[in-house]
């Protein structure tokens, strides 16, 4: 069946040529606001000066040319300009029939888009375990791939790890000097919050040792340059570099106790990457990126030694590219890793970093750098900038201890579920396994949806008691909504039928016509999601439909309507409901239980 939007392009613009001999109008329709009456709108606005008519007049001839003319077209009003035109009960009920049996509606459903997409998240430093930033992180990018996957788009899904940088040194100075010896199995710690302790360790010893200078009567700039800790940490970077085999031996042993300790919480989130590449291997191809930049004087040698590229007159300012030690910054692993990409997939059509906003100008001088460098693909790169998460008591610090961790955090969910789910009564029927599967389910399921709710541009709050509420704006919500659908069509032992309601005898109830209405419009919400890389446009979507749904459960007798026909119209509808519902929360890595 043509779409909505399609059909009333066409016969709109077989008015306005029949009615005014104006055949190259394009024609654009848009949906009808909500405190309007009606499915679709024209704007009439364009036409005036080819015709010589008013906005209203306009609207009124082309409205009662195609109700006239089209059995589709049950009424239409002019406000302003603006035709709002009502699509008849047969053209929902048509529209209905046709997709009513597709179990995988508005997923899968498309051809090829023939682009490949490579898409960077999660990104961790291996001097700590993940937390609350990395899990709006993970959670985004795993989401975006889905919806472009659904959207016909080959995504490779990339992890590039931190594993090298004076931040890993840091941690490693500190367990030599204070952990006797000490490993995450000797501690029964998960290893990367076992290495994470030695970098709060290090601040706190490196903290104590500026206050000493300070006192001793040097100022806070040259205290936090001279303090014995940062140096040794400086230098063990550079005994790194160098391959100082004690430092590179230390170095592997730390990071694969963090290593573990990450793929239990990779595991945990459900998310997972197609390849996985590590800064240690591609830094060393951000040097040669430098040596190259030098030879075509695209970059300068400065007087103490480092080298950099002057971007004023781009906007920008001037950026060290390598220090003057001949140590690596950030943007010299991540030019060299991008041009390794460009190489590794020639056929790439977009490269996309999920990072913080907090690197928005990181990012700039990036895909700048790469542009003068003569990389086009650098066009075609993408920073998925997004808002740091917050809790109600305020901002974290890595350094000094504050984050929440990622594996606390998630154990809390799984509790509160089960505290939330114990309270509503609403596990009689379940085993001890069973339930512990639902805690799980409906604790990630709030933790994902609370988070991928909110656009990805907005700075957010996150409250773990506010996500699990089964009333709410919120992902157990949505989770409860499906598990009734499963109970309903379980009572009625549905299977699906081809039966088809008359469009003459069976006037749609609005109910019903709302629902049929919402999941047209999953289409456009699934293209939608990918052209602005917006989950929250999806889990938005969801949350609307689960809405619906209870209206017309409580509005409209399904199970016990007496006219056979219209209660399988209402099992097939049910069925379609919870299909969507499924299949748009699988978009956002969340699970839907059948039974609750």
């Amino acid at each position: 069946m043509i779409s909505a939007v399609l059909f009333l392009e066409n016969i709109i613009s077989n008015a306005i040529n029949t009615l005014y001999q104006i055949s190259d109008e394009k024609v654009q329709i848009q949906t009808t606001r909500p405190e309007f009456e009606g499915d679709y709108t024209f704007v009439t606005f364009n036409l005036t000066k080819k015709t010589k008519l008013s906005p209203e007049r306009l609207g009124d001839q082309i409205g009662s040319h195609i109700q006239i003319h089209n059995e589709f077209i049950s009424s239409f009003n002019v406000v302003k300009g603006f035709l709002n035109i009502s699509l008849s009960n047969a053209y929902w009920l048509n529209y209905f029939s046709e997709i009513k049996s597709y179990k995988q509606f508005g997923i899968a459903k498309h051809n090829s888009s023939g682009k490949t997409i490579m898409l960077e998240y999660s990104s961790p430093n291996t001097n700590k375990p993940l937390h609350l930033g990395h899990i709006r992180n993970n959670l985004l990018g795993f989401s975006v791939a889905k919806i472009l996957e659904a959207n016909g788009h080959h995504v490779i899904k990339v992890n590039l790890v931190n594993d090298r940088g004076i931040h890993i040194c840091k941690s490693m100075l500190a367990w030599k000097k204070f952990a006797n010896g000490q490993t995450p199995q000797s501690t029964g710690l998960k290893g990367d919050s076992f290495v994470g302790k030695y970098y709060v360790e290090f601040d706190k010893l490196y903290k104590s040792q500026i206050t000493q200078l300070i006192s001793e009567g040097n100022s806070k700039e040259e205290a936090e340059k001279n303090a014995p800790a940062i140096k040794e940490a400086q230098q063990m970077l550079q005994e790194w570099e160098t391959g100082n085999e004690d430092v590179i031996a230390l170095w592997k042993t730390m990071n694969a106790w963090v290593y573990e300790g990450f793929k239990e919480t990779y595991k945990m989130l459900g998310v997972n990457f197609d390849k996985i590449y590590y800064e240690s291997n591609t830094y060393l191809l951000g040097k040669e990126v430098v040596n190259y930049g030098l030879s075509k004087n695209i970059f300068y040698k400065k007087e103490n030694g480092s080298v950099a590229i002057n971007l004023t007159n781009d906007g920008l300012d001037e950026k060290i590219v390598l220090r003057s030690d001949g140590t690596s910054v950030y943007i010299t692993q991540d030019l060299g890793t991008a041009i390794e990409r460009f190489k590794e997939f020639p056929n790439l059509s977009q490269l996309i970093y999920t990072v913080g906003n907090e690197q928005d100008y990181h990012f700039k001088v990036l895909f700048k750098i790469l542009q003068k460098l003569g990389y086009e693909q650098a066009n075609e790169c993408y920073h998925l900038s997004y808002g740091m998460v917050e809790l109600p008591e305020g901002k974290m610090k890595s350094r000094e201890g504050t984050v929440v961790d990622a594996d606390d955090l998630i154990a809390e969910m799984i509790i509160t579920a089960k505290q939330t789910t114990q309270e509503l009564g609403k596990i009689s029927d379940f085993n001890s396994d069973e339930a512990q599967q639902l805690y799980k389910t409906i604790g990630l399921g709030a933790l994902k949806y609370f988070i991928l709710k909110v656009d990805p541009k907005k700075k957010m709050l996150f409250n773990p008691k506010e996500s699990i509420d089964f009333n709410g704006h919120t992902g157990p919500f949505i989770q409860y909504t499906h598990a009734r659908i499963c109970s309903i069509l379980k009572k009625a032992n549905y299977i699906n039928n081809n039966i088809v309601l008359n469009a003459e005898t069976y006037q749609l109830h609005s109910c019903e016509k709302n629902l049929i209405k919402h999941i047209y419009t999953f289409e456009n919400a699934l293209t939608e999601a990918a052209k602005e890389y917006n989950p929250a446009i999806i889990a938005n979507y969801c949350y609307d439909l689960a809405k619906l749904y209870n209206r017309f459960y409580h509005e409209v007798n399904i199970l016990k309507e007496e006219n056979t026909s219209i209660k399988l119209l209402r099992l097939d509808l049910s069925n379609l409901c919870g299909s969507v519902i499924k299949n748009a929360m699988a978009l956002l890595g969340i699970e839907v239980p059948e039974k609750m």
